[in-house]
């Protein structure tokens, strides 16, 4: 498994070329190889392209807007080629009731089908709420069910699936070969969002159980860092985890 940097983390440092640019250099300084492009400028496909060649960074995955994913998935999957990543992921959507369960399965279905085709694999980032139950199951595992698994992954994030009341390590094993990207996000005792490793969430079981089920990516988030660096941040993640053994 490879650590990799989830750049929502510096969203802020990645609002024009220039400073994207320079942010993929501060990543790759700190020692990581991937990341996941997500709320950034807007970009050429051939500029990111030649970024991660300058870097030696790898984009493994995205968070594609959801405009953009409904309107022409077939477009997206022809830019993903270009920088070479596989994983095409969707940040969220409201799963409050049914109807808006109803409206992800009949947009996404096709939009899932048309990535695969185009040899792409869609991935879906929960939050707390899809551990919310709907008509006596949660939406995680009713999504589990309702979109096979060559069709859909799981971009599994370790901070939000406890915040839902879930454990991390159980739900990685439900979700065994289709979390090819896990979210390491770690939670202090007061319940804000922590360096990895620095707060609460059993690590050393999580990375056990993500190597089990066949994830080939950790990507590193913190939504926020609390007036703290967010580079910073990143860089303590990439030692602690460094330290547990990975690289």
């Amino acid at each position: 498994m490879k650590i990799g940097a989830q750049l929502y983390t510096v969203r802020q440092h990645m609002q024009n070329l220039d400073d994207l640019a320079q942010t993929l250099e501060r990543i790759a300084d700190i020692g990581y190889t991937t990341v996941q492009v997500s709320a950034a400028c807007p970009f050429a496909p051939e500029w990111l392209r030649e970024q991660l060649a300058r870097t030696g960074l790898a984009c493994v995955l995205t968070h594609t807007p959801a405009d953009r994913l409904l309107a022409d998935p077939a477009k997206v999957a022809a830019e993903h080629d270009v920088f070479g990543c596989r994983y095409v992921g969707l940040g969220y959507h409201a799963m409050g009731s049914e109807e808006d369960y109803g409206r992800f399965l009949a947009d996404y279905r096709p939009v899932a089908r048309t990535l695969r085709e185009h040899g792409k694999y869609f991935m879906y980032h929960n939050h707390a709420g899809e551990l919310a139950e709907l008509s006596g199951r949660t939406v995680l595992a009713r999504m589990a069910d309702d979109l096979p698994a060559e069709d859909m992954g799981f971009t599994l994030d370790s901070y939000w699936i406890a915040m839902g009341g879930g454990d991390p390590v159980d739900w990685i094993r439900t979700l065994s070969g289709r979390i090819p990207c896990v979210h390491l996000k770690d939670r202090a005792a007061d319940d804000r969002m922590a360096v990895v490793g620095e707060g609460t969430l059993p690590f050393d079981r999580i990375l056990a159980a993500a190597e089990a089920a066949g994830t080939q990516y950790l990507l590193v988030e913190q939504d926020d860092c609390y007036g703290e660096d967010p580079f910073s941040c990143l860089a303590r993640s990439y030692k602690n985890l460094h330290a547990m053994g990975l690289d």
